[in-house]
């Protein structure tokens, strides 16, 4: 289900236009179908409560997909667009329901006043976002069809400037994997003939807002998505490199861990002879740590294979984490090892001696 709002500057215009052939009111309030002099006027009277409201139509057309055709009986969608008009606030007010029958997918269009039967306002204050909003709700509720999103725009049946508008989305959308921050993006896009530009604060530096460009068109970056606005877009790199600082502190910290674990193991076991054999540590991103030696089986201290694996559902951070913090017990435990094999050695030492 989709919610076009639709610019209107008369009723006169806007209810010819409704009222075309292949049509049928589903329903009328505060006004008298079905001659189109009739409504138009019934609408302009009212509007006469509240002189000083410029914009008095409101129009939005609700669609949807051909998938629900089957079941959007006139009762059905009645009973969705009375629910989208209670949840956008339009109520107290006279408005047509219409539905159009000339197009494959199922559709109606709303026409209200917004001058309401008291004089009140309708307020259409963020109409599009709401609209949105109600809409996604209502289709969720209903059951209705929920179209993927961009994905399945059929792109050759798109005209300009929505044709250059989708190119740069795919661009977009193709790159960002591949890209750590703004300026990578600037070099990705510019390869496909896409200009970057950015909006700044007042007269500062800040940057606030970003435009693509490719063909002479240019837009914003939440007009091509959402998903790419400026904020968007550069809380996302923002995240990147907090996580890319982050990997390198654990790799730092696995590294040492790591050394230490080797010296002590080298403090432990290094005059013992062989029966120890070498493990990876643990795969990670951006880098490799060096294989570490595994003690015997008989040994009560250090790590064993099975410890060193992964397990089901671990992140490679949470992966790396642990690790490192095995690591440091081990060699904890290999050095109070090490200590007391020597305190027992130099002990049997000393009886030793005694005993010449």
């Amino acid at each position: 289900m989709v919610g076009k709002v639709i610019s209107a500057s008369s009723f006169s215009g806007t209810v010819g236009y409704v009222m075309k052939e292949e049509s049928r009111i589903l329903e009328a309030e505060g006004i008298m179908p079905p001659e189109v002099k009739d409504m138009v006027q019934d609408f302009k009277d009212q509007t006469l409560l509240n002189p000083r409201l410029k914009n008095t139509v409101g129009h939005i057309s609700l669609s949807f997909s051909p998938k629900d055709a089957p079941r959007m009986t006139d009762a059905l969608m009645t009973q969705i667009a009375k629910e989208y008009m209670q949840k956008m606030g339009i109520t107290d007010t006279q408005y047509l329901l219409v539905r159009h029958l000339d197009q494959p997918h199922p559709h109606c269009h709303l026409v209200y006043n917004r001058v309401g039967n008291n004089g009140q306002t309708i307020s259409d204050k963020n109409i599009k976002l709401r609209s949105a909003k109600v809409c996604r709700e209502l289709t969720e509720k209903c059951g209705l069809y929920l179209a993927p999103g961009k994905d399945d725009v059929r792109r050759e049946r798109l005209r300009e400037p929505d044709k250059t508008r989708y190119e740069i989305h795919d661009a977009i959308k193709r790159c960002l994997p591949r890209c750590a921050g703004w300026k990578g993006l600037e070099k990705q896009l510019e390869k496909q003939g896409i200009g970057i530009r950015y909006k700044y604060c007042g007269s500062t530096d800040r940057k606030q807002g970003v435009l693509f460009s490719k063909n002479g068109f240019e837009f914003s970056g939440s007009k091509i998505d959402r998903a790419f606005s400026f904020t968007k877009l550069d809380n996302r790199f923002t995240l990147l490199q907090q996580q890319a600082l982050h990997r390198a502190e654990l790799l730092g910290n696995l590294s040492a861990a790591a050394g230490n674990y080797r010296s002590a193991f080298a403090g432990l076991f290094g005059g013992m002879g062989g029966g120890t054999r070498e493990e990876p540590a643990a795969p990670s991103p951006g880098g490799k740590i060096d294989a570490i030696p595994l003690p015997p089986a008989s040994s009560p201290v250090g790590v064993s294979a099975a410890q060193l694996q992964r397990k089901p559902g671990e992140s490679p951070e949470e992966h790396i984490a642990r690790i490192t913090a095995l690591l440091d017990a081990a060699a904890a435990a290999m050095a109070i090892a090490a200590m007391e094999r020597r305190r027992r050695m130099e002990e049997q030492k000393r009886r030793a001696k005694m005993k010449i």
